[in-house]
């Protein structure tokens, strides 16, 4: 019985077939070098091959090719849901309309213009009358990958933000060129955010640059095999920045514990030195979450292990800090020594990045594990689940994570994706995806990791970005500010910098007075961390590396602890409303740190503020960021009374006010009647 319905179903599914095939050509309709889809516009003619088709609601994506043959590769993008849409075609134009959004490309050279629903211009290619192919030009770089370039025209008066983080002192990105590829201080997440209303993901890991000119936008890439990109519209920041984390994800929901201090130094050289410094931290009464054990804690890199004879008791170690509430966090470098004992076989097995030509080494005598060969990843966390997981180590630093490889020649780089120039940029997310992809197969709950680099989606990994190995000085600190508002906007709510710079010389004049004015606005940075190597530089007898001075907060006089005392209990104040807004960033990406105009779209002034922020929706913060500053302006935006955090005094907004400021406060101000104060 069965056995014949079976028989029947199939001759039925037979019969079918040419019916559903006779319909689908139906929805096919082809006008000139048009051809229309159900799901998509393609566009064909004089050696290149185009679509556009929706991303989601309101969004739509473009890929482009001369080898006539689009690959479908998302990278990090989330697939979204069918929507529906409308294409109509005539002879000189075709038009796809998703929602809010719709192109309208020329049939004479597929030239293309963007609108949004209120018939704005949102982005147009550009045009030249003697280039034909000016706005999408490819170079063949052999087989079916090209040097690409994508060319918009751009508004003079246009603002830019996002594309991750770059120490450049620019908020407004406006007028810069910005180099695609990870480095140590620079991260390239290619999302772009406009003024005019619109967000722009340039959907490709491969080495290239952005140029934000006066007169137009482009993106290159040196090594692909399309032009790819997502473009969607919104009516203010906050919407464009929450439709990027519906096409890119959230990031999980923050543990508690990560909202207080994370105490870091170059470097805790054994057990006994971490535990005193955490003991001290107890004995003194003040807060402290997570402290960190640093690089060379192993015999030989790439051992992926402690060194018994500097902490001969991890377990028990981790054991002891638990009981004063406080996190172990642990450096990990995704790099071989050939003296380790994993060398050979990560090697052997093809787990490693390889050259095009030449040696096996990239740093120094190190070479990287392939992060993006599937099996590498495996072959990682297994020894890290081994020698530290297992032990009780549940967080992880995974530091020269872009990977900071010399000589930097990255057409001499092979992964498993691919050559170098085409992919390097997804090294970053693929190493803490090992990371992350074990944890959760081992069980564990709550995951946050820190790291050094990232791309689209890395938010998604529970990673902590920060800003790299930079100097400490006010320049530098200026620049943080502004590097710390671009990479929010891009899906990161979890980020940090080194509080006094990675490298600092305390015993230089000024030193201290930076350290707490840095400590002051790490206070309000979505993570606070301090670290840095602490000038001169200690190192004892058969030690590889040194260590520095103390990096705690009693390492800087009894002024500086009282100063950092405060600003430790504002901290212990705002971890409540921290979690809040972290729980709000993993529904819907919204940024705990943002720019004024986030907050304020309407308000043109909170454009031109670039040295305040938000953190939150209620807290506006003003940090100091020169030296010997007694009072400096505050622009209060307009629509809201801003209560003074440490007088109580209540202005309306819409203007700037003079404050005066002493070494001990930096300005903060709140709205919409938060309890909050900066007294004791």
């Amino acid at each position: 019985m069965n056995h014949s319905i079976n028989i029947k179903i199939i001759l039925l599914i037979i019969v079918l077939i040419p019916f559903y095939s006779l319909k689908s050509d139906a929805q096919v309709k082809k006008a000139g070098p048009f051809t229309q889809f159900p799901n998509r516009l393609q566009w064909e003619d004089e050696g290149e091959l185009f679509w556009i088709e929706p991303f989601g609601a309101n969004a739509l994506r473009f890929r482009g090719t001369i080898s006539l043959r689009i690959a479908d590769q998302n990278w990090n993008l989330i697939n979204q849901p069918d929507v529906p849409i409308e294409i109509t075609i005539s002879k000189d134009s075709a038009t796809l309309k998703n929602g809010k959004i719709r192109a309208v490309v020329a049939a004479r050279r597929g030239r293309i213009t963007y609108y949004n629903d209120k018939n704005k211009v949102l982005l147009k290619e550009a045009y030249h009358p003697h280039h034909p192919h000016f706005a999408r030009q490819y170079s063949t770089r052999g087989s079916d990958r090209f040097q690409v370039k994508l060319t918009f025209d751009a508004d003079k008066d246009e603002k830019l933000y996002g594309m991750g983080q770059y120490p450049n002192g620019c908020l407004n990105l406006k007028g810069c060129v910005l180099e695609l590829a990870q480095k140590n201080t620079q991260i390239s997440i290619p999302f772009l955010l406009s003024n005019k209303g619109y967000g722009f993901i340039w959907n490709n890991p491969a080495i290239g640059r952005a140029e934000l000119a006066m007169t137009h936008t482009s993106f290159f890439a040196e090594y692909t095999k399309q032009i790819d990109y997502v473009i969607f519209p919104g009516d203010t920041p906050g919407e464009i920045v929450r439709h990027y984390s519906t096409l890119t994800g959230t990031a999980p929901e923050i543990p508690y514990y990560a909202t207080g201090l994370w105490q870091s130094k170059l470097r805790y050289r054994t057990q006994d030195e971490l535990l005193s410094v955490a003991k001290e931290y107890k004995k003194r009464n003040l807060p402290i979450s997570v402290i960190v054990i640093d690089f060379h804690h192993w015999p030989e890199t790439g051992d992926f292990k402690f060194d018994e004879k500097y902490w001969p008791d991890v377990p028990e170690m981790i054991k002891e800090l638990d009981s004063m509430h406080i996190k172990l966090l642990v450096s990990v470098w995704p790099t071989l020594s050939p003296k380790s004992e994993n060398y050979r076989t990560f090697v052997k097995n093809n787990y490693t990045i390889r050259p095009e030509l030449g040696n096996n080494f990239f740093l120094g005598d190190l070479t990287y594990i392939d992060a993006t060969y599937p099996a590498a990843r495996k072959a990682l966390w297994s020894k890290l689940k081994e020698n530290y997981w297992d032990q009780g180590v549940q967080m992880f630093w995974l530091d020269e994570s872009e990977p900071e490889i010399e000589p930097l020649q990255y057409e001499n780089i092979r992964y498993y994706l691919g050559n170098g120039l085409e992919v390097s940029n997804i090294y970053p997310y693929y190493l803490a995806k090992a990371i992350y992809d074990g944890q959760v197969e081992a069980g564990q709950k709550e995951i946050i990791n820190l790291t050094r680099s990232g791309w689209i989606g890395t938010q998604t990994l529970g990673t902590v970005l920060w800003s790299g190995d930079i100097n400490g000085d006010f320049s530098t600190l200026r620049k943080q500010v502004k590097a710390g508002l671009n990479i929010s906007l891009c899906g990161i709510p979890w980020w940090t910098t080194d509080i006094g710079g990675f490298w600092g010389h305390p015993q230089k004049p000024g030193y201290t007075e930076l350290m707490i004015r840095w400590f002051q606005y790490g206070t309000f940075c979505p993570i606070m961390r301090m670290h840095g190597v602490r000038y001169p530089e200690k190192k004892e007898d058969g030690e590889k590396v040194g260590s520095g001075l103390g990096n705690e907060v009693w390492s800087y006089g009894d002024q500086a602890l009282s100063i950092m005392t405060h600003y430790l209990k504002i901290r212990e104040k705002l971890r409540p409303y921290i979690k809040i807004q972290m729980d709000k960033a993993s529904k819907d990406g919204t940024p705990v740190m943002r720019p004024l105009f986030y907050d304020f779209p309407d308000d043109d002034e909170c454009y031109q503020i670039e040295d305040q922020f938000m953190f939150g929706p209620d807290i506006l913060v003003a940090p100091i960021l020169n030296h010997d500053i007694h009072s400096r302006n505050v622009y209060l935006p307009n629509g809201s009374v801003w209560t003074n955090a440490l007088t109580g005094k209540k202005f309306t907004g819409g203007r700037s006010i003079n404050v005066k400021v002493s070494l001990e406060n930096i300005p903060v101000f709140t709205r919409n009647n938060l309890d909050f104060s900066m007294k004791d």
